[in-house]
């Protein structure tokens, strides 16, 4: 019989709280030189530490690294936005990095944090001090599949954990490892975790009904000024064979590096091979070829 047993993990990195206008905010900290800020996924269960504690070790002898909780996620306040979800995030993340008075930075985002960051890279003007950024698997037209619905549909279960983890990950190691599954259950019960990301479900019956997913995606990519590295995998079970390319070519001064073996978390799945494309794209001079790849 098969053991599956996920990689270790070494823990170098400080866990910090801070007051954002009365927002207890969490965050992670490590490593000393240019600030690189770190937005994670937002799957049942998602937050800083499970999204880069494999890239933290290998990014932090290079950055400051600044990993903060969405609202809503992790030990960040469970707070959750009936009127306008998608704008108190982007506000709250905004202030967070204006309050730890960051000039200019550098930014990653994986998945919902990597579509956030694009998102908000493309407002006109960008309340981020972009100097470069990294999308891991954001961005770009999502459809609404089988997959996806799984994320959606989690009921809390340590079974249906297993599904959403199959979902965003190519490798069965991370979705059948026990005790794996025992941890992303246990931050995604812990009180208030699944209320503050299941509310984005609640629809007032006065309401025409909608999704978020399998619409057209019209974010203003062009409007995008930092040089940008996309990271996709071939393998992505949430994501269109080919969307990475449509949005490195929307984007002015866009890279592209495409794991063919990879799915929807290269960072957790193979976190080498992308600290290393990482650190290519940030401490080097990136390309002035639109559209070029690492």
């Amino acid at each position: 019989m098969t053991s599956y047993t996920v990689p270790a993990v070494t823990r170098h990195y400080h866990s910090r709280f801070i007051e954002i206008d009365g927002i207890r905010t969490h965050y992670l900290e490590a490593g000393d030189g240019p600030p690189l800020v770190m937005l994670h996924s937002g799957e049942f269960g998602g937050n800083a530490e499970l999204c880069w504690e494999y890239l933290i070790p290998l990014l932090a002898p290079h950055f400051r690294i600044i990993a903060p909780d969405w609202l809503g996620f992790g030990e960040t306040a469970k707070v959750h936005d009936f009127e306008s979800k998608r704008a108190r995030m982007f506000w709250h993340i905004a202030r967070f990095v204006e309050v730890m008075a960051l000039d200019k930075a550098h930014f990653v985002g994986n998945s919902m944090g990597g579509t956030f960051l694009l998102q908000m890279a493309s407002e006109q003007p960008c309340r981020l001090p972009i100097d470069r950024m990294v999308s891991i698997s954001g961005g770009g037209f999502v459809p609404a599949n089988a997959y996806r619905q799984r994320l959606l549909d989690y009921d809390g279960s340590e079974a249906s954990m297993a599904e959403v983890l199959e979902a965003i990950f190519e490798n069965p190691v991370w979705y059948r490892d026990p005790a794996y599954i025992k941890r992303r259950h246990a931050i995604s019960i812990a009180p208030g975790a699944w209320e503050s990301i299941a509310a984005a479900r609640f629809r007032s019956p006065a309401a025409p009904p909608r999704s978020e997913f399998g619409n057209v995606d019209t974010t203003p990519y062009g409007n995008i000024t930092a040089p940008t590295l996309i990271i996709a995998g071939a393998r992505d079970k949430l994501r269109l064979p080919g969307y990475a390319d449509e949005l490195v070519r929307q984007i002015p001064d866009a890279q592209l590096a495409l794991f063919e073996d990879g799915g929807h978390c290269p960072n957790i799945e193979q976190p080498e091979e992308t600290a290393a494309l990482m650190l290519r794209f940030l401490l080097d001079q990136p390309s002035n070829h639109r559209g070029s790849s690492l």
